[in-house]
C-alpha cells in the first residue's frame, strides 16, 4: 500500500522511510501506519537491504497520531487490535532483524518519540523536542515505553516523562540512552545515512545475530507490553476522559478533568 505521505525507496543498500506531511506536522494516519509497516517488511525480506532510515522532514519528525483520523478510525478491542494500522506498524519494527537508524530533525511527540526506543541508532538535531504526552490526553503510554522508558532512566525520570508528559530536549534523549548524539539540525540526516550505509560493509548474518542477541532476551517481554498496553490504550480511547481531551484539543481549549474522579 502506498501513500504520498510515507515516502520510500533503496539506495546503497539502505531503506529509506520517509514521513512526509508537512502540512500536519507529520501526524500519522491509519495508511501512514500501513505504509511504513509494508515498507519495513519489503526491507526484511530483501537481501540487497542491509540496513532501514526512518526521518521526517526538516523542523518536524512527526506529531504522533493524528486525532481526527484516530478518534473516526480507533483501533478495535481485544484481539482486533493487533490487526489494527498502528499496531502492524509497531509489531514490524519491533521484530526487524536490520539495523534501523533514526534521524530527528525537530519535534517527535507520542509514537514519534516512543517508536525511537525500537531503533538501534537515534541522532536528533539541536531543535528537536520530544514528548510522551500520553496521560494529558487521557491514555497511557504505548509500544512497550512502560517498561523501557523505566529500565533506560529509572522510575523518577520516567514519570516525569510518562505521567506529566514534560518535554525534553535532544540533549536529555542522549543523556537519558533514548539518542545517541546531537548534531546541527543540517547534518542529521546526512549522518544518519552515513551509519546507515557502513552496513554495507559489515557481514550481515553476523549484524542480524548480534542484533538478535543484543534484543532478543527481552523480546518476548517487549511484545507482550506492547500488546498488554494497547488493550489498556484502546480501552481508553473511549474513556470520558480521554474524549475531553480530544475535543479540547480539536477545539483548540485547554481540556477540563475536574469533573473526573
Amino acid at each position: 500500500m502506498s501513500t504520498p505521505h510515507i515516502r520510500t525507496g533503496v539506495a546503497d543498500g539502505v531503506a529509506m522511510i520517509e514521513i512526509a506531511r508537512p502540512e500536519r506536522k507529520n501526524a500519522l494516519t491509519g495508511e501512514m501506519y500501513i505504509a511504513m509497516a509494508q515498507a519495513l517488511r519489503a526491507a526484511q525480506a530483501d537481501g540487497q537491504v542491509r540496513a532501514a532510515l526512518i526521518t521526517g522532514q526538516p523542523g518536524i519528525f512527526t506529531s504522533g497520531n493524528d486525532i481526527e483520523d484516530f478518534m473516526s478510525r480507533p483501533p478495535g478491542m481485544g484481539s482486533d487490535t493487533e490487526g489494527s494500522p498502528v499496531f502492524q506498524f509497531l509489531h514490524a519494527l519491533a521484530v526487524f532483524e536490520k539495523p534501523v537508524v533514526a534521524a530527528v530533525t525537530g519535534a517527535a511527540i507520542g509514537v514519534g518519540t516512543t517508536m525511537l526506543l525500537h531503533c538501534d541508532f537515534v541522532y536528533v538535531s539541536d531543535e528537536a523536542r520530544l514528548a510522551m504526552p500520553f496521560v494529558s490526553l487521557g491514555l497511557v503510554p504505548e509500544y512497550a515505553s512502560s517498561l523501557l522508558v523505566p529500565q533506560l532512566m529509572g522510575h523518577r525520570r520516567a514519570a516525569e516523562k510518562l505521567l506529566l508528559g514534560d518535554p525534553f530536549t535532544g540533549e536529555q534523549a542522549v543523556e537519558c540512552g533514548i539518542a545517541n548524539a546531537v548534531l546541527p539540525a543540517a547534518e542529521v540526516l546526512p549522518h544518519a545515512r552515513r551509519v546507515a550505509e557502513r552496513f554495507k560493509q559489515l557481514p550481515p548474518g553476523a549484524v542480524r545475530d548480534a542484533k538478535r542477541l543484543m534484543r532478543g532476551h527481552q523480546r518476548e517481554q517487549v511484545l507482550g507490553a506492547i500488546r498488554t498496553e494497547g488493550e489498556v490504550f484502546t480501552r481508553r480511547l473511549r474513556s470520558p476522559e480521554a474524549q475531553e481531551a480530544f475535543q479540547a484539543f480539536l477545539q483548540k481549549r485547554k481540556p477540563d478533568f475536574s469533573r473526573f474522579e
